[in-house]
């Protein structure tokens, strides 16, 4: 029976061709939410990693290991991670940085601190 009787209205014909459109476009809007959060996190572990190194850089430079600047190593070493340093503090021995980097429109930031054994380095 083709046309318009009512027993054709009634068919399931094609729901599965609905049903196949619905879970894809389930799983491309989870996935566009679900993506920039990892971003997200990536970036956080990105911006700490160059904190880190940035922090041990500047207090080998204030240990006397490399020359030049504490705060000028840090800044370099972020750079070249990717990140820069929003804030440098020495302290003796003791250098406490800030890195920054703004991921998807957002600042992701991290502190380090470094400095030789025993002095005052939790």
């Amino acid at each position: 029976m083709s046309g318009g009787s009512p027993s054709s209205l009634a068919s399931d014909d094609g729901a599965g061709s609905i049903l196949t459109v619905a879970i894809i476009g389930s799983v491309v809007a989870l996935t566009m939410v679900v993506l920039p959060v990892y971003a997200g996190f990536a970036a956080r572990r990105s911006v700490a990693g160059a904190a880190d190194a940035s922090a041990l850089a500047a207090a080998d430079t204030a240990v006397g290991l490399l020359p030049g600047f504490p705060c000028d190593a840090a800044s370099t070493v972020a750079a070249a991670n990717g990140a820069m340093i929003t804030a440098c503090v020495v302290d003796g021995l003791v250098v406490t940085v800030t890195a920054s980097r703004a991921v998807l429109g957002i600042a992701v930031t991290a502190v380090a601190t470094a400095g030789p054994v025993g002095a005052g380095v939790d």
